[in-house]
């Protein structure tokens, strides 16, 4: 007859892993996916640097690094998806809300872009290690 003992770390262990899986979930489920409504509109996408300051993105409203982007409330994007599209792998076409950012979709439906929340009612996405585009609200 084989006896098993848990021994105090092993029981601080088994404890400490336990918490730690249902904190992990308890975070996640905390995020809050909002209606496409609140994406809905005109944004503003500029290509940046990740070393460039608020003035100096002022500086670059030339057009090859900055464009309106109109996220239709029928989750497809219309006005300057081509432009958007010239940064991006292929041609944007839809988009959807995510808990922690925006997806842009290919004509397939899969996703070729993820702007995550940046906090303060912007998103980026990186396109590299050295450019991501920045994406902000037009009128807020």
């Amino acid at each position: 007859m084989t006896r098993y003992v848990l021994t105090d770390t092993t029981m601080a262990w088994l404890m400490a892993v336990t918490l730690m899986m249902t904190g992990a979930t308890s975070m996640a489920s905390s995020l809050r996916l909002e209606e496409p409504s609140a994406f809905a509109g005109r944004w503003q996408a500029t290509l940046t640097g990740h070393n460039d300051t608020p003035e100096t993105r002022s500086l670059q409203d030339k057009p090859s690094n900055t464009c309106v982007v109109d996220l239709a409330p029928d989750k497809t994007l219309g006005e300057g998806a081509d432009c958007l599209g010239a940064w991006l792998s292929e041609a944007p076409i839809g988009w959807f809300p995510e808990p922690d950012g925006i997806a842009i979709t290919g004509k397939d439906g899969s996703k070729i872009a993820f702007f995550s929340r940046r906090g303060d009612g912007s998103y980026t996405s990186r396109l590299s290690s050295q450019l991501l585009i920045l994406l902000e609200r037009v009128g807020h």
